[in-house]
């Protein structure tokens, strides 16, 4: 298979006309690697996963960054964070350089850009594929088969079997990843944590459930929490309440980067299971709320989804902001279309109004105009 155009890189080829520096980051194995050589062909490589690099860069980190040329990349900059004040130095004493850094690392990379590289570098996040990048490859594929494989490019561009790509995946950021981490002092149970965490996706994080669970603190746990953030191994969505007097839930939902991971955490190691597993509503429900979170250029640090919940009643899966216009979205696994569905979407469309922009049913069968969304059109 060719190389996959991103739907991010026009955002990224317009920034690297203003900015010196192109950050971007996300999860392990989505491409950021593949997507800059594409995009900056006649551009110098180093990649800082590479000890021997990294070893030679350590005895003159300044001559590095100063003598490497003018427009260089550098892969998985977080393994050598005192890079970031040189870059800095550099770009303000020569402005034809250029540098493009990645990272898989969020907490590490943030922190330097905050310390060092604030407002000279555009930071950009590259999740697993979307649908609208890969639709001609996958759109015969059944649902099932589409929660199971998930979006990344090792298993839609190379073929990798899931179970196989995901057992190498996780096994790699258990061993890379979390033991650089000090707080993490037993393995066993943070990977005991990850697992409940999957079992209780779509639903509301309650740190101490979980801790009865695990038998670690709910401090600890919501440590770990942002430690699969950082990592982009999972991201929440906030409750809405803004001008609503209703008594409303607080706690945030947590999802998964991508379903096949999720599966794989699941224990799940063949599609055909999902057709009866009790967690398939909320893996499709995953599914659905990931691709909004893929929406190309969209600030992951500013959200503008939400998900509506009132303590005793009623709920709605998606509430995406632009403004002052809302748009109310309901997910449902099912391939049967029931006006039950749009029940919760009138209801909330009334107590906000004329905000309310568009409301409609995503689920997994046809397409009805003006009140459902087929699953592969959400785009």
């Amino acid at each position: 298979m060719n190389y996959i155009p991103r739907s991010i890189s026009p955002k990224i080829t317009e920034a690297d006309k203003y900015f010196q520096v192109i950050i971007i980051t996300g999860p392990r194995q989505t491409g950021k690697t593949t997507l800059c050589k594409n995009q900056w062909p006649d551009y110098d490589y180093y990649n800082l996963e590479d000890i021997a690099l990294r070893s030679y860069i350590k005895d003159d980190p300044k001559r590095f960054i100063f003598d490497s040329g003018d427009r260089i990349i550098i892969d998985e900059v977080q393994n050598m964070p005192e890079l970031f004040s040189y870059i800095q130095i550099c770009v303000d004493d020569n402005p034809n350089k250029k540098f493009i850094l990645t990272g898989s690392n969020n907490f590490a990379l943030m922190e330097n850009i905050t310390q060092s590289l604030a407002g000279r570098a555009a930071l950009f996040n590259l999740m697993p594929f979307s649908f609208g990048e890969v639709r001609e490859y996958i759109d015969q594929t059944p649902t099932d088969q589409l929660l199971f494989n998930g979006f990344y490019p090792g298993v839609i561009a190379k073929g990798i079997p899931p179970t196989l790509f995901f057992s190498n995946y996780y096994a790699t950021y258990v061993e890379r990843d979390v033991r650089k981490i000090k707080t993490i002092q037993n393995l066993e149970q943070f990977q005991t944590f990850v697992k409940i965490l999957a079992g209780r996706v779509s639903t509301e994080f309650n740190a101490s459930s979980i801790s009865a669970a695990t038998g670690v603190s709910s401090p600890t746990i919501k440590s770990w929490l942002g430690i699969l953030k950082a990592s982009y191994i999972v991201f929440s969505l906030p409750p809405y309440f803004n001008n609503i007097e209703k008594r409303l839930t607080k706690s945030h939902k947590i999802y998964f980067y991508d379903t096949g991971l999720l599966c794989f955490l699941l224990g799940i190691n063949d599609c055909g299971q999902l057709a009866t597993h009790p967690l398939r509503g909320a893996i499709f429900e995953n599914m659905v709320v990931a691709e909004f979170y893929k929406e190309p250029g969209r600030d992951n640090n500013v959200p503008n989804l939400y998900f509506y919940r009132e303590e005793r009643g009623h709920e709605v899966d998606i509430v995406k902001t632009d403004g002052r216009a809302i748009s109310l979205y309901e997910i449902k696994s099912s391939k049967t279309f029931n006006a039950d569905f749009t029940k919760n979407l009138k209801y909330l469309a009334k107590i906000m109004g004329d905000d309310v922009e568009r409301s409609a049913v995503i689920y997994d069968g046809d397409a009805l105009p003006g009140v459902a969304i087929n699953l592969r059109q959400i785009r």
